[in-house]
């Protein structure tokens, strides 16, 4: 029986462990080896501290409505995309409402985490500590892993032949990134264009003499603000546009999603992306394609080689003078304290059962949280898989016995790589993968029953955001805000911004009410599909969309 758990890290991922093991009557004992909560949130001006840390320019990509804790929604009068301020203030009001910080041991290390001899049957584990130069042990029922996906800087340095050997310029990873007036006259490359990549370029584009944004990539930028000024997650991210996506052919959905991208602008005129391309990475940046008119970001193809202060592309062509490397090449993930039998089997989230079990443990009482990739908001994420690993403790969920879940874990096993230096793009769809955990957790939303009892409600699900609250409907750990947040999502939205009010406002709102009627047909129709073709992925035990 699991009744004390050790929650490791403070991050967003541990903050909702916590709160997930309070809710299910657990005692969680939350180690955090910084002095703060917020984990990369918690912004700093070092670069020594251990961990990473946001740059301090940084902008949420996700929207407030669609990155909140599924029960705790955003202040009404925080911005739709916030500063790494905000999003700190909130975690700490989240952490006071529902008295989180008396469970977390601040500026402790946890050193090992290992199976007790008597694991086989009672699924327990040591763990040991440091706190000021003192070593402690403690014996805790479960584990929850909440150090996330940014832990070590990804440097490919053997990818780039001169780099260590022959380039006499300044070269960093963007982990040691924080202020933009340190690269102020200088040539800058930018290697890799994920978000962070173009985030950094168009910042350093200000102060720099010239930058250039190297990529081996097909990218497509997309912008935060969406049709009519709304954000774009919240007019996209909709079950109707999911269930689309599954009835129509992919060609043909792949199409009209590159249409819509170069409506903005065509990618292909800028070196992006080609529309003939299957494999392709998306962005989040407004001011990208400015900077590349504009001549103060060059875009260039992968680098061939360096030499003592130019890069060599691969198309030939040479950079002189080149004074910073800033590699904008991502993180791997590790937890060397895990001992090495449980260790070794954690490649990727793909060795995971539904990126979260390690299938080959005797007893499932340890769980890695936020170890995800979605297209959506890794924060709701994290919280789903909280609810469902805290009632998997608890005892009142189960899991599918461990042959069943290797089974599911070999079939998501990657074929073998092509390329040995290609980061594989592991991103999974978020409703999809947020339906899966939530059936499993026993809180999915049924939108034909929603039709039955709350038309409005229904048609608010299905055709708006699918935001977290949709989670807190029903099932184990229901809000009785939860309707209330998804009817009034697009007034808090809009709130910020009634800074200058004009009286324009009351044929949208009708425009809206029509809209939903006429839209009436087609979601009964939709649920009806729901309900006869049920979607894969949305089974307990189904493969989740990638």
């Amino acid at each position: 029986m699991v009744q004390r758990v050790a929650v490791i890290g403070a991050g967003v991922g541990g903050l909702v462990s916590v709160k997930c093991c309070l809710d299910e009557g657990l005692e969680p004992t939350c180690f955090e080896s910084s002095q703060d909560i917020g984990g990369v949130w918690c912004y700093t001006d070092s670069t020594d501290r251990r961990g990473v840390s946001v740059y301090h320019s940084v902008i949420t990509n996700t929207s407030k409505e669609m990155s909140c804790f599924s029960d705790f929604p955003f202040p009404e009068g925080f911005p739709s995309y916030l500063p790494h301020s905000l999003v700190l203030e909130y975690f700490r009001m989240y952490a006071q409402h529902f008295d989180l910080l008396r469970h977390i041991r601040f500026q402790t290390t946890v050193l090992s985490v290992r199976k007790r001899p008597d694991f086989s049957s009672s699924g327990q584990w040591e763990v040991v500590t440091e706190t000021e130069g003192v070593h402690e042990s403690h014996i805790f029922d479960a584990v929850m892993v909440c150090t996330g996906l940014y832990q070590e800087p990804y440097l490919p340095l053997a990818s780039f032949p001169g780099i260590e050997s022959r380039f006499k310029g300044q070269q960093l990873h963007s982990r040691e990134y924080r202020e933009v007036q340190t690269f102020r006259g200088k040539r800058v490359l930018v290697v890799g264009i994920g978000n962070t990549g173009g985030d950094l370029s168009v910042e350093l584009s200000r102060v720099a003499a010239k930058v250039f944004l190297s990529t081996r990539s097909n990218t497509w930028v997309i912008s935060r603000v969406s049709d009519h000024g709304f954000p774009f997650d919240m007019v996209n991210t909709t079950r109707f546009n999911h269930l689309l996506e599954w009835l129509l052919p992919s060609a043909l959905t792949r199409r009209i999603r590159f249409r819509k991208f170069n409506s903005w602008f065509n990618h292909t005129n800028y070196g992006l992306a080609s529309s003939k391309s299957s494999k392709f990475k998306m962005i989040i940046n407004e001011e990208l394609p400015f900077c590349l008119l504009s001549g103060t970001v060059v875009l260039k193809p992968n680098v061939k080689e360096f030499t003592e202060s130019s890069a060599v592309f691969e198309d030939g062509t040479t950079e002189e003078n080149i004074d910073v490397v800033l590699f904008a090449t991502g993180y791997n993930f590790s937890f060397p304290f895990l001992e090495e039998s449980v260790r070794s089997t954690i490649n990727d989230n793909r060795s995971l059962y539904n990126c979260v079990f390690p299938p080959r443990l005797e007893k499932p009482t340890l769980a890695i949280i936020g170890l995800i990739q979605l297209t959506g908001s890794i924060m709701v994420g994290s919280e789903m898989q909280a609810r469902w690993v805290t009632g998997v403790f608890a005892g009142w969920n189960k899991l599918p016995p461990p042959s069943r879940m290797m089974a599911e874990v070999v079939k998501r096993k990657p074929p073998v790589k092509r390329n040995p230096h290609e980061r594989e793009n592991l991103k999974m769809s978020f409703i999809g993968y947020m339906d899966k955990i939530a059936a499993c957790t026993g809180v999915k939303p049924s939108v034909l029953r929603l039709l039955l009892t709350d038309p409005q409600l229904a048609l608010a699900v299905f055709f708006g955001p699918c935001s977290p609250y949709q989670y807190r409907l029903v099932g184990r750990g229901r809000w009785s805000g939860a309707r209330a947040a998804i009817l009034t999502q697009w007034q808090r939205t809009l709130q910020p911004l009634r800074t200058r009010v004009l009286s324009d406002s009351s044929s949208s709102s009708s425009g809206r009410c029509w809209m939903c009627l006429l839209a009436l047909p087609a979601a009964l129709t939709a649920a009806f599909l729901f309900s006869k073709y049920p979607q894969p992925g949305w089974s307990p035990w189904a493969r989740p969309q990638l």
